[in-house]
């Protein structure tokens, strides 16, 4: 069974089973885009066996296919350190087995984003055909879609400096057997040079744990449990007995270690040393790279006191809330939830109503208050630090607490308006708009877009448009502090032209109809007829003499609108001799110019004019619905004979409205 029939009958037990049963949900590490393995450009990746689960839909902008899905995935993530193509190779250890990949750029993005935002996809191939797989110069596209026959390899994807990027490998086939991974062939650099380095080191107000943050992320699986690799100098007054790596439960890689220590250090000066561990190495970067054995951090333990206020995160404008920053983790249970811990004064009333740690952990560095409604009016505060409902100020995670009274200081300035108003000047080349801001709570900055491509950043900017329609105009106002936006439409309603019509062929002795076509405000309608007669008004009949030859007239119309502003337009109208329709009884197609082509002659009132000529074998040789483009005797580009040629003439009478119908012979003479 190929893969678009396995896709449709999934399709079909979708209609009767639940998600549940058709999207299996992966728990393995490195089979969800958030768990994704870290890899290394230089190694090769062995996958020895494939849990089977996934099944949820991955959308391809290249493919528009709605039946790919992380079948049976492992994911694999990377940051380009030097932009170029990337090439890799994905060889199955049962080579008849079908894996398909794709790329994502998630730079800045939710992992989980692959299920949703189609646009994040940037190469990818889900051939139905069995064997090594990948993207490599044999590739000649860059999304290769689903089915049998289609390459196993597409075209290198290029990664750009500083993105981080995911690889899905699905596995089609449902056995477990697995694949090696290899990125080779490509110009990109996604292998991290950096040395890797022990960072910081801080303990716990108890002295007892050690909190260690690396200069990148590290495997897991290279820290030990007993945190061998770890030891405190000067010796012989603590022992690391145990180290917990964060986050290494759900995911291979950290950069932050907890060390567990036998007794509490006493206050003083230390060092954090480096060494081989007891798998035989310090811990491991993505490319197996060691920290160095001669690494060390100094740390100092100082006696225990309380935790200061250490500082305010800055206000933003119109703040409804104030963001407490501490140097200590804080306790959460120590906070009272009604806000009665603190208190602000200064310029004008404001009510505390509420206070809570951030990320509502236990321990939390950063605690919100709550106040009663924004502070729109500038002014001068404090936030004051007292006794609350539950009997305490607030407590560090060594249970000291901090002094009431504390306090820091803080300001907020007004919020801003960015309402604009504007005077339109009109003119006939040009409008002149000036556009104006009233400031005010301390606006000095203006960031005006004023269509047509025109932009100012003073307060009071004027605007000439040669366009006349509706502008769409925006205004960003700021005082350092708050900004405010606002949009308009500009309505210029001076546009006007000059057009007519007039029939372009007309009969001798009837009045020609002329009628003014352009837009805008017209004040006065100015006409030349061409035969030195002249008239005013919005539409005119004009009767033109009568001659024994065609006359061609040069007719003006100039149109002035309420400014006084004027334009002018010429077209040119014909006054034929005759308006009998008629077919010739003969022609001579022989290219002097005259009598060359048959066609009704002044079929001026013809309305729906169907003209034909045929041969005396009754082929069709010819037909138009334009009187004056006439039948020049070939057919099918070929010269016809001298003979006598049978023609029909169908229209309807512009005058009475009556159908006509008329039938001839005409002669072609060479």
């Amino acid at each position: 069974m190929n893969r678009l029939m396995k896709s449709l009958l999934g399709m079909l037990l979708l209609l009767v089973a639940t998600d549940e049963v058709w999207a299996q949900s992966c728990s393995t590490p490195g089979q969800n885009p958030s768990t994704a393995f870290p890899v290394c450009g230089t190694s090769v990746f062995a996958q020895a066996s494939v849990p089977i689960c996934g099944g949820r839909a991955v959308p391809n902008s290249g493919c528009n296919s709605n039946i790919l899905t992380d079948k049976n995935p492992f994911w694999y993530k990377f940051t380009c350190f030097e932009s170029g193509s990337l090439g890799f190779r994905i060889t199955p250890l049962t080579l008849s087995e079908d894996y398909d990949w794709q790329v994502f750029d998630v730079t800045g993005r939710n992992p989980d984003e692959v299920y949703t935002n189609v646009s994040l996809g940037i190469g990818s191939n889900w051939s139905g055909e069995g064997g090594v797989t990948g993207a490599s110069t044999a590739g000649n596209r860059l999304f290769v879609c689903e089915g049998f026959g289609q390459p196993l390899f597409s075209s290198m994807p290029n990664l750009v400096v500083g993105h981080d990027y995911l690889l899905l490998v699905s596995h089609f086939s449902d056995s477990q057997s697995g694949y090696n991974l290899q990125f080779t062939g490509g110009t990109a650099v996604i292998t991290d040079s950096t040395q890797p380095h022990l960072k910081r080191v801080e303990a716990n107000c108890g002295g007892d744990i050690l909190r260690v943050k690396l200069n990148k992320k590290m495997k897991c699986s290279t820290i030990t449990g007993s945190g061998s690799e770890f030891f405190v100098t000067p010796a012989g007054i603590v022992t690391v007995t145990g180290a917990t790596a964060i986050d290494c439960s759900a995911k291979f890689d950290t950069d932050s270690i907890e060390l567990l220590l036998n007794q509490p250090l006493p206050p003083g000066n230390y060092q954090l040393n480096m060494r081989a561990g007891t798998d035989g190495n310090t811990i491991l970067d993505y490319c197996d790279k060691p920290i160095p054995t001669t690494d060390k951090l100094d740390f100092v333990i100082v006696p225990r006191a309380p935790t200061p206020m250490d500082s305010l995160a800055p206000v933003a404008c119109a703040p409804q809330s104030l963001r407490l920053v501490f140097r200590k983790p804080m306790r959460c249970s120590t906070v009272a939830p009604d806000g009665s811990d603190f208190s602000v004064t200064g310029s004008y009333p404001v009510t505390v109503t509420g206070a809570a740690c951030a990320g509502g952990t236990a321990n939390a560095r950063e605690i919100i208050v709550n106040l009663s409604k924004p502070l729109l009016t500038a002014g001068n505060f404090t936030l004051t630090l007292r006794t609350g409902t539950d009997g305490n100020t607030i407590l560090d995670e060594c249970s000291e607490e901090t002094p009431a009274g504390s306090f820091l200081n803080f300001s907020v300035k007004d919020t801003v308006n960015a309402d604009f108003s504007f005077i339109i000047r009109q003119g006939c080349l040009f409008d002149t708009v000036d556009y104006i801001h009233p400031g005010g709570n301390g606006v000095d900055r203006w960031n005006w877009s004023l269509d047509e491509g025109l932009s100012s950043t003073i307060q009071n900017p004027q605007a000439r448009y040669r366009i006349f329609d509706e502008k769409t105009v925006r205004l960003i106002v700021s005082n350092g502090f708050c900004s405010d936006t606002a949009s308009g439409k500009v309505a210029l309603t001076n546009f006007f032209s000059a057009d007519f019509t007039a029939n372009e062929f007309n009969c001798p002795n009837e009045p020609v109809s002329f009628r003014f076509s352009g837009v805008g405000n017209i004040a006065r309608y100015d006409w030349f007829f061409g035969d030195g007669d002249v008239g005013t008004g919005i539409s005119l009949n004009h009767l033109y003499p009568v001659f024994n030859t065609d006359k061609t007239y040069a007719v003006r119309l100039t149109v002035t609108d309420v400014l006084g502003c004027q334009k002018s337009i010429t077209k040119r109208i014909t006054v034929v001799r005759s308006c009998f329709i008629g077919v010739p009884t003969g022609f001579t197609p022989n290219g002097d110019g005259r009598n060359d082509k048959l066609f009704p002659m002044y079929a001026i009132k013809a309305n729906n004019l169907d003209f034909r000529v045929y041969n005396r074998w009754g082929q069709l040789l010819f037909t138009t619905n334009d009187w004056r483009r006439g039948w020049d005797g070939t057919f099918k580009g070929i010269p016809q004979e001298p003979a006598t040629y049978v023609w029909t003439l169908r229209y309807t009478d512009r005058d009475t409205g009556q159908p006509v119908s008329q039938r001839g012979t005409t002669v072609l003479i060479r």
